[in-house]
């Protein structure tokens, strides 16, 4: 079993010391840093806009995950690119022309992802799998950090991993929501390749330490 790629998640990050949590995910052997975006409307919160993104783009060394949960975010996929979104993810649920918000998003050359809420089945990537580069699966219902793992989660994401290697896909696995030092490994186990952390890292008494340790997993 290979290392995951590890995500933290800033929503969890201390708001008043931004740049300092940063430089210490900088220093850390954290993959990408996990950067939600939430307008109110798809989701029950507010949160990053482009002009933090851009401040965290000019102090970040690892690549900017991004996750939009926003309604037609088709309307800022080039603002994105322009602040620094390395991998974008959009909501299924938000993206009645998903196919072509894929394309847009690539075409601006990030990586393009998909994410599912908790009540969406892994079935309706069926026919565009190939497209993705990335699947973000929700275990908590999306708006606010620090909330309980759902455990159906780990049957969608085995399902998902079928889904992947049946069709030859090369897309990766991410996970979002109640990951910590406790249940990652056998997230992993199910086929996740990238664990998004919040509370567990930015919470713990040594986050750098914490991180090292879910790359062991």
């Amino acid at each position: 079993m290979k290392s995951p790629l590890v995500a933290p998640s800033l929503l969890s990050a201390d708001f008043g010391n931004l740049a300092r949590d940063i430089e210490m995910l900088n220093k850390s052997q954290a993959d990408w840093i996990h950067i939600d975006v939430m307008d109110g409307m798809f989701v029950p919160n507010i949160s990053f806009g482009f002009p933090v993104i851009k401040a965290v783009q000019k102090i970040a060394k690892k690549p900017l995950d991004v996750h939009l949960m926003i309604e037609q975010p088709d309307r800022y996929l080039e603002q994105f690119k322009q602040v620094g979104a390395e991998i974008l993810t959009v909501h299924y649920e938000a993206c009645p022309h998903l196919h072509r918000t894929l394309q847009a998003i690539k075409a601006l050359g990030m990586k393009a992802g998909v994410s599912l809420n908790p009540h969406t089945p892994v079935n309706v990537l069926n026919d565009i799998i190939h497209d993705i580069d990335l699947v973000l699966i929700m275990s908590v219902n999306p708006g606010f950090g620090g909330q309980q793992f759902i455990e159906h989660s780990y049957a969608k994401i085995s399902k998902l991993k079928e889904l992947i290697t049946k069709t030859g896909s090369n897309t990766l696995i991410e996970v979002d929501g109640g990951v910590t030092l406790d249940n990652s490994h056998k997230l992993v186990a199910s086929g996740v390749d990238v664990l998004v952390a919040g509370n567990t890292v930015f919470a713990s008494a040594n986050p750098v330490k914490t991180i090292e340790l879910l790359k062991k997993i």
